[in-house]
């Protein structure tokens, strides 16, 4: 089995798929963005890049034997003007301007042309690490309630619909009130605007209420930035004393999933995973 690349913006999850795929018996080399990965990407092979450096990161993924690639991590999107851009970068560059100003999909969809038109077959988190992904139901000791199950339904529908304008993974629905959406901020940033709102509208440390639904967008490439929930995502819900997350089985990650779930049990939450092709009359029941 050829190794198996991954290019690493910032987080946990870059790690966590390398750990995965190395559990399994698969090399790993790791193409760590300089400035943006965690250090701890040098536990494995791996090779530091700027984010203008395309043509040395493909010449590092071949020369490491790497046919399946993936894109995993965080990575704020750049100044053009401020980046140094070796030879390829400077080719691909206009159409990766002209992808960029479509969103972030259309951008992700250009980052994955050029590593095809390179010769990779890129692949998803959901391949190279299926121990990541969410299965369906509960995940820990507690269940949603009935208006839980509610206001995962809205929180789906929101989704989908934002999804279809590229605009975010995520919203947070309490008692069939839209409290908050996901845009370009991201999920901890929309989070913690919840704890500015009126009491009335929102959990409270003595009685929790409301769920963050995270689902994949409609349009979305599934070899791309899947919705992923860690443990920092857990806390920052508690927090603001919501009863829940709720998170597309099959099509979202969970980082360190066994401390997750019980960090989860620990705080009284619910960690859900809802079928993609439930329907809203189902998860009302």
């Amino acid at each position: 089995m050829s190794a198996l690349g991954i290019i690493a913006g910032g987080g946990e999850l870059p790690i966590a798929i390398a750990d995965c795929a190395s559990e399994a018996g698969r090399s790993v080399f790791v193409a760590a963005l300089q400035g943006i990965a965690d250090s701890e990407v040098e536990r494995f092979s791996h090779g530091w890049v700027s984010v203008g450096e395309t043509g040395k990161t493909l010449s590092l993924l071949h020369q490491h034997g790497c046919s399946d690639v993936l894109l995993a991590g965080k990575v704020a999107r750049p100044k053009w003007s401020d980046l140094k851009l070796d030879g390829t970068a400077l080719l691909k560059l206009p159409k990766v301007i002209a992808a960029a100003s479509k969103g972030d999909d259309a951008l992700l969809r250009s980052l994955v042309r050029i590593l095809e038109e390179a010769g990779f077959r890129v692949v998803s988190a959901a391949e190279a690490a299926p121990g990541l992904l969410a299965q369906e139901g509960a995940l820990g000791l507690r269940h949603p309630s009935k208006q839980d199950n509610a206001d995962i339904a809205l929180g789906r529908q929101v989704v989908e619909a934002l999804g279809t304008y590229d605009v975010g993974q995520a919203a947070i629905v309490s008692a069939g009130l839209v409290l908050a959406v996901e845009a370009a901020e991201g999920t901890d940033a929309m989070m913690a605007r919840i704890a500015s709102l009126p009491q009335n509208l929102r959990g409270t440390a003595a009685k929790p209420k409301g769920v963050l639904v995270k689902a994949r967008k409609p349009t979305q490439d599934g070899r791309t930035d899947l919705p992923v929930v860690g443990i920092q995502t857990l806390r920052n819900a508690a927090a603001v004393a919501l009863a829940g997350i709720a998170i597309e089985a099959g099509n979202a990650l969970v980082v360190n999933k066994k401390a997750v779930i019980q960090a989860a049990d620990e705080a009284g939450m619910f960690l859900f995973g809802f079928a993609p092709e439930t329907s809203r009359s189902a998860l009302q029941r």
